[in-house]
């Protein structure tokens, strides 16, 4: 037999409320770590975006393989990753 879809009056009656321990408390930083901390990132922040993660070398030989109809372009498989892409999907992921 196959349960319904919907209200299950069972399940509210099994919630138990459980204790929680009190937050630690929240330590106020000084004006100077801030600003440290806010250097340090600023910092970390223009060392990634000037050395870009793009494979020069690789772009160049696929760029040259294409131009010399050498790259197997199959629109389908361009289409489904575009779309894997925009819907953030991996085919590979075991669900």
């Amino acid at each position: 037999m196959v349960d319904p879809v919907g209200f299950k009056p069972a399940s509210i009656a099994d919630r138990r409320l459980t204790p929680v321990a009190p937050a630690a408390p929240v330590k106020a930083t000084d004006g100077a770590t801030q600003a440290a901390q806010t250097s340090a990132a600023s910092a970390l922040t223009q060392s990634a975006a000037a050395s870009a993660p793009v494979d020069v070398e690789r772009v160049a030989r696929i760029k040259k393989a294409v131009q010399e109809g050498r790259f197997p372009l199959v629109p389908s498989t361009v289409a489904d990753r575009l779309l894997a892409l925009k819907f953030q999907w991996d085919p590979h992921e075991q669900a």
